[in-house]
């Protein structure tokens, strides 16, 4: 049932443009193994073997601090509407911040600048797999929550930046997010 590929498929690619949820799997060489869903219409196929998401500022930054040690990186899709698919992406990725040299030429392809914005997560794929998604349930999407967006909105761009030294240097395991080297 299951399909290993080498790139995404311009199906694949169609499929991803549909979804409203994926999630991004991370580890360090030791620690604590980090899954965090991701919606908010963030995710972009750069091209058939590159994509990467747009980060905004939450809790933790467990993902930029695990790329930044070993790079290692997993994106699934499930199709909780219409025909059944579960699609992961086997990826090497990295964080790209906001005073990057990278940044001014990614930054476009995410969409409208939102409030919070911390970082563009990029990643190359080294493999594509595709399985049944029997399993997963059916869910009916029902619209996006606001309050990330509203939180990051109050705080204003100083109160996020000093949110982000306080929250977002290191992972709960120590390592550090990239951010101790560049508070931007």
């Amino acid at each position: 049932m299951a399909k290993l590929l080498p790139a995404l498929t311009e199906g694949l690619i169609a499929f991803i443009a549909e979804q409203r949820l994926f999630f991004v799997g991370t580890a360090p060489h030791q620690g604590r193994v980090n899954l965090s869903p991701k919606g908010m219409d963030t995710f972009r196929v750069l091209g058939p073997t590159q994509v990467g998401y747009l980060d905004l500022t939450g809790s933790g930054n467990e993902t930029a601090a695990h790329l930044r040690e070993n790079g290692r990186a997993t994106f699934m899709f499930c199709a909780f509407e219409g025909a059944p698919m579960i699609l992961r992406l086997y990826a090497t990725g990295r964080s790209v911040l906001p005073s990057d040299p990278e940044w001014e030429g990614l930054r476009p392809y995410f969409g409208p600048h939102l409030p919070g914005e911390r970082q563009l997560i990029i990643a190359d794929i080294e493999s594509v797999q595709t399985s049944c998604g029997f399993g997963v349930p059916m869910y009916t999407f029902q619209e996006e929550r606001a309050q990330l967006i509203t939180w990051a909105e109050k705080k204003g761009t100083v109160g996020v930046k000093a949110y982000r030294r306080e929250k977002n240097m290191h992972s709960i395991d120590g390592l550090p997010t990239g951010y101790s080297d560049n508070p931007s």
